[in-house]
């Protein structure tokens, strides 16, 4: 099997890769690294079908739901967890699965990847519905506990999508929606957390950023869905004030904390000079859009 994966051949441009001088080495990965986005981008299509999925989903009530093992299930989990200070969504909305469990994140968990039952079993324990988006990702598109969490997520009704760096890939046999980022030998043989890895990690930021932009978190290019958890993250979320109402910054701090630390609240009521009752309301007509609250008031007018 794993003759048949380019992920795992050999590339012929680095066999003297041990004799290279740091510099040589490094131009060699720079080199290579370049033609992960060109890859990225023959599956634009693919992956839109997916973000659309993602949103579905979650205006259903649903999640998305990453799986897979090693380095793979780590960039899920850490695609996952960014959500929440991002777009202030909850850690049950986007849910990273990595087989062995937390444990894995930080060391190897013997066997966990090659049990197609724990996968099923991890789904299962989030009492998967149909109203979720199951995304299978492994760079070799052959890891079963992948292929038995997209098995058990059909089974169920979910809808389910596969992300891997081979063509004719295993688990795309069972997803709806199957991304296949062929992104060829690696710079060290069979080191996915390379190349690979950085293809999964293109994808996974493409969708979760799509996907929570078409929840209305996003305003222009601003994220106004921002979680104020830390001091950086206050000063942006003013900055971001700033930026989408050209007023002042005296002007955008006293709104912002009177608006309770809401930077959505905070623009609308600088926008239409209203209060923060009203700014949760037209938020709450429009969806969460920013924009279209803005044009509904517009309208009124």
């Amino acid at each position: 099997m794993l003759d048949k994966l380019t992920t795992e051949a050999r590339n012929k441009k680095t066999t003297n890769l041990d004799m290279m001088t740091v510099h040589e080495m490094l131009s060699s990965m720079n080199q290579e690294d370049q033609s992960v986005p060109q890859a990225v981008s023959r599956e634009l299509g693919k992956i839109e079908q997916v973000v659309k999925s993602a949103i579905h989903a979650f205006q259903s009530g649903g999640r998305l739901i990453y799986m897979g093992a090693g380095t793979s299930g780590r960039l899920g989990v850490l695609d996952a967890v960014e959500c929440v200070p991002t777009f202030s969504s909850s850690p049950d909305r986007v849910v990273g699965l990595i087989a062995g469990g937390n444990k894995a994140l930080t060391e190897a968990v013997e066997g966990a990847e090659d049990n197609e039952t724990m996968g099923s079993g991890d789904l299962a324990a989030l009492d998967l519905t149909e109203n979720d988006l199951v995304v299978g990702v492994a760079a070799s598109g052959r890891t079963p506990y992948v292929i038995g969490g997209l098995k058990y997520a059909q089974k169920i009704g979910a809808s389910t999508a596969s992300l891997s760096c081979n063509r004719y890939a295993e688990i795309s046999k069972y997803s709806n929606m199957a991304i296949e980022i062929e992104t060829g030998p690696e710079v060290l043989t069979g080191s996915t957390r390379l190349k690979a890895g950085t293809a999964q990690k293109l994808v996974l930021n493409m969708i979760s950023t799509a996907s929570m932009i078409g929840l209305g978190k996003a305003y222009e290019n601003l994220m106004v869905d921002v979680q104020p958890n830390n001091e950086k993250l206050v000063e942006r979320s003013k900055k971001i004030i700033m930026e989408a109402t050209g007023t002042d910054l005296k002007t955008a701090e006293n709104v912002y904390f009177n608006a309770h630390q809401n930077v959505k609240a905070a623009i609308l009521m600088i926008l239409l000079g209203c209060s923060l009752d009203e700014a949760l309301e037209r938020l709450k007509h429009a969806n969460g859009f920013i924009r279209k609250a803005v044009v509904a008031n517009n309208k009124c007018e």
